[in-house]
């Protein structure tokens, strides 16, 4: 069915394509394709030490390399173009991203508008008037307990050349850090069950001022945010101001903006509400 959009899905940071897999069922069973995106070094392309097993150890997972080692942006961005190319044949796109994924999603925009007929950011990063990190220094963002992967955090990323988290770690404190970051409002099972889907490696790049959105380009996309409510991680204030920034650099384009109630990760472990949003975005 040509005249049927795919879905194109980028996940966010120590995520890949497995945590899709309720949502796509969900698509699928309202009549609708998707294709979830693992980018460079995540999904089976990660690396998951014999020491992250158990017994643990420490010391030799703190060291041992990864191959995320040297992934940049740019390479996230080839990946999901090459993508987006062959999804294309097939008719219309919908580039859907998460979290650190909207990152990504912004620079294909900037390249090859031509290949996306519909932006969606679920809770996911857009910058424009700011590069991602500096964001973090926003009034929007002073609630948000940037410690708590540190509490988790393995070896020195400076030396290892990417970030190392270890999600398999029994530490209470780190748990609930965890917890509260991203998934309040799970069930401790549907909690520690996510957990367990994360990898334990991420990418150090997340862009610079070239790859925020672009009026020309990026701007001309049709595109839809989608708030999540009880985020706290990347909480509904500075959702709010990308959407409010995004809409001053091109008025006429703005956002069609959505609400899904929910934390970071429920939509994901609870797809259905999820699904009927999206299926309802490929009619337009």
């Amino acid at each position: 069915m040509p005249n049927l959009p795919t879905f194109v899905l980028v996940h966010g940071a120590f995520a890949n394509s497995f945590s899709f897999a309720p949502l796509q069922a969900e698509l699928a069973l309202l009549g609708h394709r998707s294709a979830a995106v693992d980018l460079p070094g995540h999904g089976f392309g990660a690396t998951y030490p014999a020491a992250y097993q158990t017994p643990q150890d420490l010391g030799a997972l703190a060291a041992e390399p990864g191959a995320i080692k040297g992934v940049t942006l740019a390479d996230n961005v080839a990946h999901v173009i090459a993508v987006l190319e062959r999804a294309k044949r097939n008719g219309p796109t919908i580039l859907v991203s998460h979290s650190r994924g909207g990152a990504t999603a912004t620079a294909v925009a900037n390249a090859r508008p031509d290949l996306i007929d519909r932006l969606v950011y679920v809770s996911a990063w857009c910058p424009v008037d700011l590069d991602v990190n500096d964001y973090y220094a926003e009034p929007e963002m002073a609630d948000v307990d940037a410690g708590a992967l540190a509490l988790a955090l393995v070896g020195n990323p400076a030396e290892l050349g990417l970030l190392r988290v270890n999600f398999r770690t029994a530490d209470p404190a780190a748990l609930d850090a965890f917890r509260q970051a991203f998934a309040a409002d799970l069930t401790d099972d549907e909690f520690r069950t996510f957990l367990n889907t994360f990898q334990p490696d991420e990418n150090l790049d997340v862009g610079t001022s070239a790859d925020r959105a672009q009026a020309a380009t990026w701007g001309q996309v049709p595109r839809t945010y989608v708030r999540l409510a009880a985020d706290t991680s990347l909480p509904p204030a500075l959702q709010d101001r990308m959407i409010r920034e995004a809409d001053a650099l091109t008025p006429d384009n703005p956002f069609d903006v959505r609400t899904l109630e929910g934390s970071h990760l429920r939509w994901l472990v609870r797809p259905k509400p999820a699904a009927e949003l999206l299926a309802g975005l490929a009619a337009l």
